[in-house]
C-alpha cells in the first residue's frame, strides 16, 4: 500500500488541502493516500485524497481516517466505509453506493453534488452557493440513512425512502422533496426558489416552510410533483409567505396545528386531512388545477449526476489502478 508522508510532501500537502477545506491540515495528519484511478477491497490507513479534477472509483475500500475531494475531481465509493469525515471542494462530486461515512460530508460552496444509495453518513452540509456558479444538490435514496442533520443553502435537496434522525434544515435552496423518508427531528424549509414537496414521510419534530416560491405541496395534488399518498407530521406545521405557486395539503395526518400565514394564493385544505390541533389562518377548498403527471420532470440534478458518472468511468478506465 502506497503512502506518502507529510514530512516529505508537507508543502504540496498544505497547499492541495487549503483549496478543499480553506486551511491547512493538522500537525496530527501524518499520512495523506492520494487516489487516482480504481481501487478495490484494502484498507487505506489513513486519510485519502483525490486530487484536483481527477476521479477515484473504490469498491470495497476502507478509509480508517478524513476523505479530501479536491476542486474539480470525484469520488464513487461502493460497498466501503469512511472511519472519518468526506469534504467535498468546488465543483468536486462524491458517489456513495453500500457504502457507510462515519463522519459528515461537506460540499463546498460551488461544488458539484452528493448522491447517497442506500449508504449511511453522519450528516450532510450543503454550503451555500455565494458567488459560485455552480449549484451543488443532495440526492439521498433508496434506504439511505443521515445520522445527525441535513443543512442545505443551495441546490436541489431530495430525500427519497431514506432516514434522516436529525433535523433536517434548507434556506435558500432551489428546493426541498421528501418522499417515503422519516425525519426524526423538525423540518424547516425556507426561501426556496421552487418550493416543498413532502409525500408519505414522517416528520416528528415541527415542520415549517416559509418564504417559499412556487408553491409547497403536502400530499397529493398538489401540482408540482406525482405522489402517492400525504404524510404524517407529529406535531405542528406552518405554511407563510408562500408566493408563485399553490399551497396544498391533501391525504395528511397532523398530531398538532395547521397555521396557514400569508400565503398567495390562500392555502388550500383538503376534506381527507386529519388535523388534530385545528387551523389557523385564512384557507380555501382545493382547486380544479391539473395535478402533476408521471412524467413530471422536477429538476436536472438527477440526469447531471449520471452525466458526470460516465465521465468518471471513462477517467478511471484510463487511469488504471490506483496506488492505495
Amino acid at each position: 500500500m502506497a503512502a506518502r508522508t507529510a514530512s516529505t510532501f508537507a508543502i504540496s500537502i498544505a497547499l492541495v488541502t487549503a483549496s478543499v477545506v480553506g486551511t491547512a491540515p493538522s500537525a496530527s495528519a501524518d499520512l495523506v493516500t492520494y487516489c487516482v484511478g480504481s481501487g478495490g477491497a484494502v484498507t487505506v490507513p489513513n486519510d485519502l485524497f483525490v486530487p484536483a479534477g481527477e476521479s477515484c472509483s473504490l469498491r470495497g475500500t476502507t478509509v480508517t481516517g478524513d476523505v479530501r475531494v479536491a476542486a474539480g475531481a470525484n469520488l464513487v465509493i461502493s460497498g466501503g466505509r469512511v472511519n472519518g469525515a468526506v469534504a467535498v471542494a468546488a465543483d468536486g462530486y462524491l458517489d456513495a453506493t453500500d457504502t457507510r461515512v462515519d463522519g459528515a460530508v461537506t460540499l463546498a460552496a460551488g461544488g458539484f453534488g452528493v448522491f447517497l444509495k442506500n449508504s449511511d453518513t453522519g450528516g450532510v452540509v450543503l454550503q451555500p452557493k455565494g458567488s459560485a456558479t455552480i449549484e451543488g444538490f443532495l440526492f439521498a435514496e433508496r434506504g439511505s440513512k443521515v445520522d445527525g442533520t441535513v443543512t442545505a443553502g443551495v441546490g436541489e435537496v431530495v430525500l427519497t425512502d431514506s432516514e434522516v434522525t436529525g433535523n433536517v434544515g434548507t434556506n435558500g435552496a432551489y428546493f426541498t422533496d421528501v418522499h417515503g423518508t422519516f425525519v426524526d427531528g423538525t423540518l424547516s424549509v425556507l426561501n426556496n426558489a421552487t418550493g416543498s414537496v413532502v409525500c408519505g414521510s414522517a416528520v416528528q419534530g415541527k415542520s415549517t416552510f416559509a418564504g417559499n416560491v412556487g408553491g409547497v405541496q403536502l400530499g397529493p395534488n398538489g401540482g408540482l410533483d406525482t405522489c402517492a399518498s400525504g404524510g404524517y407530521f407529529a406535531r405542528d406545521v406552518s405554511v407563510s409567505n408562500t408566493t408563485g405557486g399553490r399551497t396544498t395539503l391533501d391525504d395528511n395526518v397532523i398530531n398538532g396545528a395547521l397555521t396557514l400565514t400569508a400565503n398567495t394564493p390562500v392555502g388550500e385544505v383538503a376534506a381527507n386531512n386529519r388535523i388534530r390541533g385545528g387551523v389557523v389562518g385564512e384557507r380555501s377548498e382545493p382547486t380544479a388545477a391539473k395535478a402533476a403527471t408521471a412524467d413530471s420532470t422536477r429538476g436536472t440534478a438527477k440526469e447531471r449526476a449520471a452525466n458526470r458518472l460516465a465521465r468518471v468511468d471513462a477517467s478511471v478506465a484510463v487511469k488504471g489502478k490506483a496506488r492505495l
